[in-house]
């Protein structure tokens, strides 16, 4: 993982639309990156609705919602039409942005060893900074958790 203070590392990915999206692209806004491990699972479906649910509280305080995770486009568009999702979600098949972002580890799911993306969140400064890192979250509590941190 990433250590807060760090320049965030940029990107080049497709969205849901098959648009390339880099992160600098949002270089003076507050962005909340999120690492899912896969579109239409039941943890990743709960996070998703969350991050909806929110959205527009998101909006009101100028912060980009930006899910990643290494599905396709072709996923990515079924998820989110399927779950009329609001907010961008990034292809990375390659690993570009979940290796960068030390989201790819090593996971044990009943006794097998696997490697795979752990749910994490970063929320990036408007200078493109890292300024939180939160490893190992919750697909229920994340959006509500970063809500709080952003208006405390």
């Amino acid at each position: 993982m990433l250590e807060v203070g760090t320049k965030a590392p940029d990107f080049a990915l497709l969205n849901q639309d098959g648009e390339t999206v880099r992160l600098s692209d949002f270089l003076g806004k507050r962005v909340v990156l999120y690492f899912y491990p896969r579109d239409n699972t039941p943890g990743c479906t709960r996070q998703a609705h969350a991050f909806a649910e929110s959205y527009e509280q998101f909006q009101a305080l100028d912060v980009v919602v930006i899910g990643i995770s290494k599905d396709s486009v072709a996923s990515h568009v079924k998820f989110a039409q399927k779950h009329a999702l609001p907010f961008v979600l990034l292809s990375d098949p390659e690993l570009q942005a979940i290796q960068a972002y030390g989201v790819w580890q090593e996971k044990k799911l009943y006794g097998k060893v696997s490697m795979g993306v752990v749910r994490s969140t970063y929320i990036i400064d408007p200078e493109g900074k890292i300024e939180r890192v939160m490893p190992k979250v919750k697909p229920d509590t994340n959006a509500a958790e970063i809500l709080q941190y952003l208006t405390e």
